[in-house]
Parts: structure tokens; C-alpha cells; sequence
């Protein structure tokens, strides 16, 4: 008698696609801790592409958007439309990180004036949505892997805490800017 072939969600994931993700997860954390302590901006006077953070807020703000959206889908059982909105918040999401390398690889750091009586809330939220961040890009990665591999009951337990650490993460990105564009 042939040996059953299990169901995509009695699968295990593969350990080498947790290490890619690791790994992918850890070299992007890196690279954005190289540019924001070691590298030297390209363009200190902000003479190119000066608009980025304006986009970089933006693109948090359609994932913002997509995130909630794609939630309110699966809620309603309408799955492909779920989807559709899931990989519009990846997109978002994905740009996002592509354009906020090229902002601090040409500007570096934003400076937010530390005399502010905003000050104390500012540095809690952006420690917070760091933080959160790094937690959150393995998660997405796994989070998709397992939707597009059919392991849905796997995907769902796991989409239960990267929905709102993703949601959390866009929603301060926003919120970040517009504190930074402020004190200015």
C-alpha cells in the first residue's frame, strides 16, 4: 500500500525557508542599523528626492489602508479579495522598505529636536515601532509563505499577531512623520 501523501496543512515548514526568512529578515535589519550609525548621507543638504519621507508615509498609509481592508474581507469570507488586499499591503509595504533605504542611504537620520515638549512621546512611539518592526518583517515573510503553500490553519494562528504588529508598525510610520515634519 503507498504511503499517504499528507495534506498541505499537516505540513511542516521546511527549516531552510525559516532560516531564508531569518536570514532575509536579519540582513535588512542590519543594513537599515548600518545606515542609520555608520553610513555617512550621500546628501546631507537634502537636495535629492527631498519628497521621500513624504512617500515613505504615504506607502505606510496605503498598507495602512490595505491591511485594514484585507482584514475586513476575511471577516467577511470573501477570500480572494482578501488576498488581493494582502498583496496590495505587501506592495505597499515592500516599496516602502525600498524607498526608506534610498532616504537614509542620501539623508540619514531625521533629527527630532529633543527640546520639544513632544519629546518624551516621540522617542517612546519610535523606539516602539523599531522595535516592532524587526519583529514584524519575519513574520510577514512567514505569514505569506504559509498562505501561498495552502497551510491556511498554520497562516491563520500566525496572522493573528502579525496583522495587528504590522498594523501597529504602518499606523507609527505615519504617525512618526508627521511628528518629524512638525518639528521641523
Amino acid at each position: 500500500m503507498p504511503a499517504a501523501i499528507p495534506k498541505p496543512t499537516s505540513l511542516r515548514t521546511p527549516p531552510s525557508v525559516i532560516a531564508t526568512i531569518l536570514v532575509v529578515s536579519g540582513a535588512a535589519s542590519a543594513l537599515i542599523c548600518w545606515l542609520v550609525y555608520f553610513h555617512a548621507p550621500t546628501d546631507v543638504r537634502g537636495t535629492q528626492l527631498r519628497s521621500l519621507p513624504l512617500v515613505n508615509a504615504l506607502l505606510n498609509g496605503l498598507a495602512t489602508i490595505a491591511l485594514v481592508t484585507g482584514f475586513h474581507e476575511i471577516r467577511e469570507r470573501r477570500i480572494l479579495h482578501h488576498r488581493a488586499s494582502m498583496f496590495g499591503a505587501f506592495f505597499f509595504s515592500s516599496i516602502f522598505l525600498v524607498s526608506y533605504l534610498v532616504n537614509f542611504t542620501l539623508h540619514g537620520e531625521t533629527r527630532f529636536n529633543r527640546f520639544s515638549h513632544w519629546w518624551p512621546f516621540y522617542w517612546k512611539l519610535l523606539v516602539s515601532h523599531i522595535v516592532l518592526s524587526t519583529v514584524a518583517l519575519p513574520l510577514i515573510l512567514l505569514t505569506f509563505f504559509l498562505s501561498l503553500t495552502g497551510r491556511f490553519p498554520a497562516h491563520r494562528k500566525l496572522a493573528r499577531w502579525t496583522l495587528p504588529i504590522w498594523l501597529y508598525v504602518s499606523v507609527t510610520g505615519v504617525i512618526v512623520y508627521f511628528m518629524q515634519a512638525a518639528c521641523r
